[in-house]
């Protein structure tokens, strides 16, 4: 008996080790990743723009609190952002948590963050319940925050197009094409899930998503398992560079599923869009 004790004890060390590190990983501070994006149509006389994309916040214990929540936003407004996008996912549905908080609670760091044209969201599918309604927007609107459902807005020298959650049924591509067409301007796509990006017209040559966490768990050697997307790991994280668009995925900040990360750290990109010819 004293030695199959032992013998759990020695198999269940390392899996205790692993959760421990993959919940230390969930709960550390994003990593601020860096891109300079050229866009041809970028107006002669505009300063270059300096954009925050953050993603899946997943508010919920025990890895991210409001109060995790709030130091990420002292981080994000450290960087002195002309323009704050988040892409989606700002709630959390899933059984493994210490705390759910509601849209009140989960939104209201979010009222700190401060950019020179704004904040805008879009919704992602933990933002909608499973009956398909949601009652985050008038909460994120509460917060000074724009919400984009299908809708498209100029800020700056640029033009933001907002797209609907996909699989809940409320991406309307026409809908977001139309808004985006009134407006002039080089135009990005700002979607929750990259799985939008193959069926846009060409016109649009950036997309912005969060939504697959940079698979969330990526095994040495193994790599990403899922990122949750129709097209496998072709959107999985970073920067996908394919054929007339360019699609950047970032990892996100909290989990979904499990509350563990592992070989996918949290984080979110500072983007400076300019029109640098290269």
């Amino acid at each position: 008996m004293k030695r199959l004790l032992l013998l759990l004890l020695a198999l269940m060390l390392p899996i205790l080790g692993i959760v421990a590190w993959g919940l230390s990983t969930a709960m550390r501070d994003p990593v601020v990743r860096r891109l300079t994006i050229h866009m041809r149509d970028w107006p002669a006389r505009a300063a270059p723009m300096r954009v925050v994309l953050i993603s899946d916040l997943h508010v919920a214990g025990p890895e991210t609190t409001p109060s995790r929540l709030a130091r990420i936003v002292g981080q994000v407004n450290a960087l002195r952002p002309d323009l704050v996008l988040i892409a989606g996912d700002v709630e959390q549905d899933r059984w493994i948590s210490t705390r759910l908080y509601e849209a009140e609670e989960a939104t209201a760091p979010l009222a700190r963050l401060r950019a020179r044209y704004g904040v805008v969201a879009v919704l992602g599918n933990h933002d909608y319940e499973r009956c398909s309604k949601t009652e985050l927007p008038p909460w994120l609107e509460k917060r000074g925050i724009t919400v984009l459902r299908n809708e498209a807005v100029r800020l700056g020298a640029l033009t933001v197009a907002g797209a609907d959650d996909l699989y809940h049924g409320k991406y309307r591509q026409r809908r977001l094409d139309d808004a985006a067409r009134a407006l002039p301007g080089p135009t990005v796509v700002l979607s929750h899930t990259p799985d939008i990006a193959p069926t846009l017209p060409a016109r649009y040559p950036l997309v912005l998503a969060g939504h697959t966490h940079c698979g969330q768990i990526a095994l040495p050697l193994i790599g990403p398992i899922t990122a949750s997307s129709h097209y496998g790991l072709r959107y999985v994280c970073g920067l996908i560079r394919e054929p007339g668009r360019n699609v950047l995925v970032t990892a996100g900040i909290g989990t979904s599923g499990v509350p563990l990360r592992i070989g996918a750290v949290p984080d979110f990109w500072l983007l400076t869009f300019d029109g640098a010819a290269r």
